[in-house]
């Protein structure tokens, strides 16, 4: 322990001198702090309001826990040790339901638990099969409705669940072109979604005693995605850009196949998100991203609440992630690009806000760095959208570079608290992160810019900002890295071969190496959007030339940097024989790479010490590469 010690001061004391820092300036915050899985997260209150349930660590991973609010008594409903939960709701007040992979081959099991822990089900006690929600069932307590291909794994089929007793009965038997189904507000099953592969077909009955009709098709590049019927169960509310370049909220008959009204919309970015209110079914607020997360509310009472919480939180930014089933109490988080934030209860009826916890109270906000918004051009004069986040502390000049393209690929990077990214700068690193073509959120014309431009166009967009802060004078050009997750690894890889010289290290975390195994690793369930896939992709048939150009796994001997490749070993997407095959030959090839390979984990480290562990070799990894540069 003091022989590691002495390591960590060393390497402290490198990289003040590197970065021209003088002692004290900034504190070098443990990595520990940045990763360690928050004090409690996920808040979820009871539909009669009465209890608060979390997931907290419990052996270092996560697990269920409830509180009662008025006593403060709290109870650990689950002791799983292999690997942490990641999502569960309330099913009625006497009753939980989580899912949880015990592998980490994303084959969840759907599992109930009594609030006292006294009892627990496994409700889909099958293996290798794949489970969608579908309806809460609001008004139906001990029911749910859930998809899952236990019957053909390319196909989900519709059952109710009774959470009581666990007893599963089948609804719809899907045909084999259904990806969606939607209940109305009483559990009737009033909507579906058909697809060929490229088309989409909104289908539409009147009362569950009659057949389906169509009412609308769509090619996949235009959306009308359903989000709840109207409160008389006659319409719906949707997100669609149906003649539009930017998604909006929507009311749409179904009767006569039109839009009616537009509920919101932006001029800049898609909306496709809306909360309505349970009670009276009326929207209540849209969601959307700009530069950060934003929330409209659309009704007097809402904006009257919002008000009254933001007076409270002297205009902290918040958003609500649950209510209770009578709308009078909820669980608000606070958030910003320095914090993970705090969780409040805030009960309409007495105006009364109350602190329940922080999400990471180890965090102080004035060590952390400001994440800030940047645009720039692209070589063919497309407006590309990012994120910078600079050291705090120090000047904005001839820093050392890292960039951190976002997975998907048709994702995008968001503003909040990324411990990453905070990690990073800490250690005295500009931080850029880049929306490239294709992101998410911008309309569908970026969108399907996007299409067929992997490892192209998009790696372009990445190589432009790189090249704009050089230009800036703020990144040094002898010192930039590239680090990324899935997708984003297939970049960080993808831009060493394309852009020689660019990079001087680079990270890859479950990144992909091999567009032709991309395609044909793809889980069952997608299959009937393979065609879809083709179109955004490539066809590994008719584009196999494109695949193999760029595809890392096939241009081993032009990476002439250093690698730090991470790997899941139940990595049901990125397959694990692909990326020990690439290493082995990057190495036979006479090239550098450091591989961390975790056989109990899938796409993403969850085991809190697996991510400790893995950021101390990156940040290792990054000092000789590029502080020391």
């Amino acid at each position: 322990m003091l022989f590691l010690k002495k390591i960590l001061t060393v390497s402290a004391m490198l990289l003040l001198l590197a970065c021209g820092r003088k002692t004290g300036e900034m504190r070098q915050i443990p990595i520990e702090n940045f990763f360690r899985n928050p004090e409690r997260t996920s808040l979820q209150i009871s539909p009669d309001g009465n209890y608060i349930a979390y997931l907290q660590s419990y052996e270092n991973k996560l697990n269920l826990f409830v509180e009662e609010l008025s006593s403060r008594k709290v109870k650990r409903l689950t002791s799983e040790t292999g690997r942490g939960l990641t999502r569960f709701f309330w099913a009625n007040n006497e009753q939980l339901l989580y899912l949880f992979d015990r592998h980490g081959d994303e084959f969840h099991h759907l599992y109930s638990v009594t609030k006292d822990g006294s009892k627990t089900i496994d409700l889909t006690p099958f293996e290798k099969v794949k489970m969608k929600f579908i309806d809460n069932m609001e008004n139906q307590e001990d029911e749910i409705l859930i998809a899952f291909n236990h019957r053909n794994p390319e196909v989900f089929d519709l059952y109710r669940l009774n959470t009581v007793n666990g007893q599963l009965k089948m609804v719809a038997q899907n045909p084999g072109n259904i990806s969606y189904w939607k209940a109305d507000h009483s559990g009737k099953i009033r909507l579906a979604v058909e697809t060929d592969g490229v088309n989409e077909s909104i289908l539409y009955r009147e009362t569950e005693d009659k057949p389906f009709r169509r009412v609308i098709t769509l090619n996949f590049k235009e959306t009308l995605m359903p989000i709840t019927f109207t409160a008389d169960n006659k319409n719906i509310y949707a997100a669609s850009n149906i003649g539009r370049d930017k998604m909006a909220i929507v009311e749409f008959d179904l009767t006569n196949a039109r839009e009616t009204r537009v509920i919101f919309s932006h001029p800049d970015v898609d909306v496709s998100d809306m909360g309505y209110s349970l009670v009276t079914k009326q929207p209540v607020y849209c969601s959307y991203v700009t530069d950060r997360f934003q929330m409209t509310f659309l009704t007097d009472h809402a904006r009257e609440v919002e008000q009254k919480i933001r007076k409270r939180l002297d205009d902290q930014s918040f958003y609500i992630i649950s209510i209770s089933k009578d709308e009078n109490r909820f669980v608000l988080r606070t958030y910003s690009d320095k914090t993970l934030g705090t969780f409040y209860l805030y009960d309409v009826k007495h105006d009364e806000l109350i602190m329940i916890s922080e999400a990471s109270p180890w965090i102080d906000e004035q060590e952390m760095a400001d994440m800030k918004p940047v645009t720039f051009k692209s070589r063919d004069g497309i407006t590309i959208h990012g994120y910078l986040t600079l050291p705090k502390g120090l000047n904005a000049r001839n820093l050392p570079l890292v960039v951190n393209p976002h997975g998907g690929p048709w994702l995008r990077n968001k503003w909040g608290f990324n411990p990453e990214i905070q990690f990073l700068a800490n250690r005295g690193y500009a931080v850029l992160q880049v929306n490239y073509r294709g992101s998410e959120g911008y309309g569908k014309e970026f969108w399907q810019a996007g299409f067929k431009e992997i490892g192209r166009k998009m790696q372009d967009d990445i190589t432009d900002g790189v090249q704009w802060l050089i230009s800036e004078g703020i990144a040094d050009s002898a010192r930039v890295g590239v680090f990324g997750f899935s997708f984003g690894g297939y970049f960080a890889l993808n831009g060493c071969i394309r852009n020689p010289g660019l990079y001087t290290c680079a990270v890859s975390y479950c990144g992909i190496t091999n567009l032709f195994a991309y395609l044909k690793d793809i889980p069952p369930y997608y299959k009937p959007y393979l065609q879809m896939t083709y179109e955004m992709v490539g066809n590994p048939e008719t584009d196999a030339e494109y695949f193999r150009e760029f595809s890392p796994a096939f241009h081993t001997d032009k990476i002439r940097v250093p690698l730090l490749i991470a790997q899941g070993a139940r990595d049901p997407r990125v397959s694990v024989e692909e990326i020990n095959q690439f290493v082995k030959t990057v190495k036979k090839q006479g090239g550098k790479v450091n591989y961390i390979l975790k056989q109990n984990e899938g796409h993403g480290f969850q085991d809190e010490r697996n991510k400790i562990e893995f950021y101390t070799e990156v940040e290792s990894f990054l000092q000789e590469n590029l502080m020391s540069k």
